[in-house]
């Protein structure tokens, strides 16, 4: 589960959007309130808040975000103590609030709006709320049997490792069965093994390097192994057929049958290894 946390002088317009019948919203928690608007409930806010004339940011805003998969099971009851357990853990006290679900999403989450002025005129220490707000969730979370966020981040950190994985697996399987020989041979042999390679074009319309989609993710080649920079895959190739001069000195390759223009560096890095494995094959005779 996530939280976030902000305090905010506009509280009737972000009532209002917490209000929206047009989001499924329904009331899962009322304290120390008895109207039925966002401006009935202003009112009552701000009879508090007049209180105190040195704060301007005078209401809290937090949303509360359970996973996808926990959000299903949370009927209204379970969102009330949810709720319940964030303001005791935020330390709140006994204060002014209202918190609304919303189901519009498949991502059913809490806007909770709590009164900064307590009943003594005494405005709530709001610093570094952001991060408080975050640790209050992970607490309730884990209180309640939820999700947490850093589950929710090592799941994601486990499943990346392995997509990195099965990309250079089937890139390795690229190169050494169909031996690819230029840049366009090796995007359709890649296909060929299930993973989509998306060329990067720059403004100049020159290639400066390639992205991997599979089963849903969409990585650089250097964020999947270091080997797979656009410049190592050309290495890997030994020699790239479909290169071709273009005019102002800079060199084109042909990609989906179109040619585009190599950038500077990538040019350079290329030409200066293909002259040194020339001079290496030559030297070996």
């Amino acid at each position: 589960m996530i939280g976030k946390g902000k305090s905010i002088s506009h509280t009737r317009a972000s009532m209002s959007y917490g209000w929206n019948q047009e989001k499924d919203a329904e009331i899962v928690l009322k304290e120390f309130l008895h109207g039925d608007s966002p401006a009935e409930i202003t009112k009552e806010f701000k009879m508090l808040q007049d209180q105190n004339h040195n704060c301007t940011k005078n209401t809290l805003s937090f949303i509360l975000s359970p996973t996808i998969d926990d959000g299903r099971k949370l009927d209204k009851s379970k969102l009330e103590d949810i709720t319940k357990w964030f303001i005791h853990e935020m330390k709140l006290g006994e204060r002014q609030a209202i918190a609304f679900v919303h189901r519009d999403k498949e991502h059913k989450h809490i806007h909770l709006y709590v009164n900064r002025i307590d009943f003594r005129g005494v405005a709530y220490n709001d610093s570094f709320i952001g991060k408080r707000s975050q640790l209050a969730a992970e607490k309730v979370a884990e209180q309640m049997g939820l999700t947490t966020v850093k589950q929710v981040q090592f799941e994601k950190e486990f499943n990346l490792k392995e997509i990195r994985t099965e990309i250079k697996r089937r890139h390795d399987l690229t190169m050494k069965h169909l031996k690819p020989k230029s840049f366009d041979a090796y995007v359709k042999a890649m296909e060929t093994n299930g993973v989509k390679v998306i060329p990067t074009i720059n403004k100049q319309n020159n290639l400066q390097g390639f992205r991997f989609e599979f089963d849903g993710h969409n990585l650089k080649g250097s964020e999947v192994h270091r080997n797979m920079s656009i410049g190592n895959i050309g290495k890997q190739m030994g020699h790239l057929e479909g290169i071709k001069s273009l005019k102002n000195n800079t060199v084109g390759v042909a990609l989906a049958g179109n040619t585009v223009g190599l950038a500077p560096k990538l040019a350079l890095k290329l030409t200066k290894f293909m002259i040194k494995k020339t001079i290496q094959q030559g030297l070996s005779y």
